[in-house]
């Protein structure tokens, strides 16, 4: 690629570039010398299952290794036990070394769906910050105010409204740009809510005589719901280690103008791809079809083209000619006759499926005609179920994607 079609393609995806001319500067000297560019993300492990929202930046990340650039996946173990503050409205909880230990496993488990584990340098902040000792930390403090750390939306926030903040959070930010004074970044990558620390850490290595980083920003990703952010604790993510099933049926959830923001976002299509893809839909075609193509993508991505197809198979199975899934969990209860409304919520809490989570639940799900009794729509909560003997078994659905096959069985 020439240096134009370089930044378009790195371009792709972020919300700004601080600044485009350095990075071009960069990517040219890069050429010139044959010294790939040093480009960083890092991440704190707090929160280790990895979903489609953090993997916009890692996409970007991916985008510079395979322009031939060094790229390093910084696992902040140390600024873990500090614990990042950014949009918070009170002081996180410290996370401890085991806890740190086992999350960073399984962040290098799942990065390397999206990165090339032989060209991936993965490292580890306490490296540095471990043997920085006291009377190094307290030089490092020397070269950043009180002022330009108070300058952060969230810190200034929390003191307009007197909500405490904790000494050691001040440091984040500080500690998080030394670690790009300790890399030598020459590119530095994150999410909007990440654009104070990256700032920090240009403002940090002209500090300590280095040539600033380029911040290269990323926005973040909607939700499922199309609303919030993508998050697992909101219960609109979707995680990259999820089955397939449920990566692709998610996917089809999503409404149709989010598809296009997951198109730019997660995907490597190029822009012009995308909009032809819009101008099918302007021409009638069915919108659907897209939003197909666009789950098999996120599904090949994270596990196999050949998953991908299957769980398109069975996603056009049950929501287009309506039948059961080709494998359906399956739970004993004790032989006997059921209300409907009884037997959801047993089979239910008892294989850990989790249908429904009360008894009044499954009442208004039935009301409501969200579930069916071997295929067919029952509204009726005091139905009985015959689950009398051996051969009599029912088939469950809660919602658009819940299933359960319950069978009888002698009391032990």
């Amino acid at each position: 690629m020439t240096i134009a079609e370089q930044l378009d393609f790195l371009r792709k995806g972020t919300a700004e570039i601080i600044r485009l001319e350095e990075l071009r500067t960069k990517l040219e000297q890069s050429a010139k010398t044959g010294k790939p560019l040093r480009v960083k993300l890092g991440v704190d492990p707090t929160a280790p299952d990895i979903h489609l929202g953090h993997t916009v930046v890692i996409r970007r990340l991916r985008a510079f290794q395979e322009l031939g650039h060094t790229v390093i996946f910084l696992i902040g173990d140390f600024t873990g036990m500090i614990g990042d503050p950014s949009g918070k409205s009170a002081t996180r909880p410290q996370l401890t070394r085991e806890e740190i230990n086992a999350n960073a496993e399984t962040y290098k488990h799942q990065i390397f769906k999206l990165l090339d584990p032989e060209k991936t340098v993965v490292d580890f902040n306490s490296r540095w910050m471990s043997k920085l000792g006291s009377d190094g930390f307290i030089r490092l403090a020397s070269h950043v105010t009180v002022k330009q750390i108070l300058e952060r939306d969230d810190f200034a926030k929390r003191l307009d409204d007197e909500r405490p903040i904790a000494l050691h959070e001040l440091l984040y930010p500080l500690t998080q740009a030394y670690d790009s004074v300790a890399l030598e970044a020459d590119v530095e990558l994150g999410g909007t809510d990440q654009k104070f620390n990256l700032l920090m850490g240009r403002s940090l290595q002209r500090e300590y005589g280095q040539e600033s980083q380029v911040a290269v920003i990323t926005p973040l990703l909607e939700g499922t719901d199309g609303v919030q952010k993508m998050s697992k604790s909101l219960g609109n993510a979707i995680g990259i280690d999820e089955p397939p099933q449920e990566i692709f049926g998610k996917i089809m959830s999503i409404s149709d103008d989010l598809m296009w923001r997951y198109y730019e976002l997660l995907t490597d299509l190029k822009v012009s791809e995308i909009e032809a893809f819009r101008q099918q839909t302007a021409a009638g075609k069915n919108p659907r079809d897209i939003k197909a193509d666009l789950a098999r993508r996120m599904v090949a991505d994270f596990h196999s083209p050949q998953a991908a197809k299957t769980a398109q198979e069975e996603f056009d199975r049950i929501f287009q000619r309506k039948e059961m899934p080709s494998k359906l969990s399956s739970w004993t209860v004790p032989f006997g006759q059921y209300k409907l409304v009884d037997l959801l919520v047993t089979a239910s809490l008892s294989s850990g499926l989790g249908l429904v989570e009360s008894k009044r639940e499954a009442r208004r799900s039935i009301e409501q005609g969200a579930v069916r009794v071997n295929g067919e729509r029952c509204t009726k909560p005091d139905l009985l179920i015959d689950l009398g003997d051996e051969s009599k078994r029912v088939q469950l659905q809660v919602g658009k994607r819940q299933f359960l096959e319950v069978l009888g069985a002698k009391r032990n």
